[in-house]
């Protein structure tokens, strides 16, 4: 049995001025996505300055698209009582799939203004968001988040008192979903991206890839208090979200199979 680490969610206070660590794992996320752009922009055939506009598609998609799906999946409830909720951002509160619906929205405004295919250009990001994944997963756990349920794994860990979940050791989720959403993931996409792909391929594995890990997790990891279990006695929001991913993934996968397969057929004729 672990105790959790003392670590201040407070990186910087400057008088009335306080920097999260939280906050700053996203700037380290855009770091890392802008800086391994950069090094495959030719993939795109565009240049190292094309990456930075890209990111800043990527981040308000990010921020707009997490805030709002959060709101929407985990605390409608709060947003029917007080619409004026949805922007109080201090206040926590950021959903992946929400995210992920931003950026893939922004990945088509971007896509379509560089006349580049959508899925060429998907391909292209998936490679750069685990490390971003992994440092929110670090965040959430410096910030107390996402506890765990109740374990007797030697590395389980007793929370604060703070969260008032009591002195049981529980499982360190977001470690976790930190070692396969970001480390694990990561390394199996920028691998198999380095060498050329079908097209929706790297962004189908992405999805399955994702999917997967997270619907495990969750049965490690105690479901949001507000929602509970939603169905079975077991499934949470985080697992049904996660559901069409992993199907969809799968779909993508054999669409892009199926058109090199085409591909060659039609070569093979001429």
């Amino acid at each position: 049995m672990l105790q959790y680490p003392k670590i201040d969610p407070i990186a910087i206070a400057i008088g009335p001025l306080q920097i999260h660590w939280y906050g700053l794992m996203y700037v380290v996320g855009l770091a890392a996505a802008w800086w391994l752009g950069r090094r495959r922009a030719h993939q795109l055939g565009m240049s190292r300055d094309d990456i930075g506009d890209l990111i800043f598609y990527g981040a308000l998609g990010i921020i707009l698209g997490g805030r709002i799906g959060y709101v929407l999946f985990y605390g409608f409830d709060k947003l029917l009582a007080n619409p004026l909720w949805l922007f109080k951002v201090w206040e926590g509160g950021m959903s992946f799939h929400g995210g992920l619906t931003g950026v893939l929205v922004a990945a088509w405004l971007f896509a379509r203004k560089h006349r580049l295919a959508f899925f060429q250009l998907t391909d292209f990001i998936a490679p750069l968001v685990p490390i971003g994944l992994g440092a929110g997963r670090l965040g959430n756990f410096i910030n107390h988040e996402l506890p765990g349920r109740i374990s007797e794994v030697p590395w389980a860990m007793v929370w604060p008192p703070m969260m008032g979940l009591g002195p049981e050791p529980r499982h360190p989720s977001s470690l976790y979903e930190f070692a396969l959403e970001g480390i694990v993931m990561f390394v199996v996409l920028w691998w198999f991206s380095s060498r050329p792909r079908q097209r929706g391929m790297t962004s189908g594995l992405f999805l399955l890839l994702y999917g997967i890990f997270r619907f495990a997790v969750e049965f490690v990891r105690l479901p949001d208090p507000q929602l509970g279990f939603i169905a079975f006695g077991w499934l949470t929001m985080g697992q049904l979200l996660s559901l069409p991913m992993v199907l969809g993934g799968l779909a993508l996968i054999a669409w892009a199979r199926r058109q090199s397969v085409d591909i060659a057929k039609t070569m093979a004729a001429s």
